[in-house]
């Protein structure tokens, strides 16, 4: 996911984006525990994606 992506996006798609996010990071974690997930490295991409989400949304209420 890029910036130039994230900046276009209104303040309500991203909070719903942000829902999905961590909701997904939830699932990963999961998986992680039980051992079914291949790549342990999504765990990072997926905690770096919310910190992306959250301060375009800081940028946002900021202006």
């Amino acid at each position: 996911m890029k910036v130039s992506e994230l900046k276009n996006m209104t303040s309500a798609e991203l909070t719903s984006k942000l829902t999905e996010l961590k909701s997904e990071l939830f699932n990963l974690r999961f998986q992680n525990a039980i051992n079914q997930l291949d790549n342990p490295h999504k765990i990072a991409d997926c905690k770096k994606d919310i910190a992306r989400v959250m301060t375009v949304l800081r940028e946002k209420n900021a202006d």
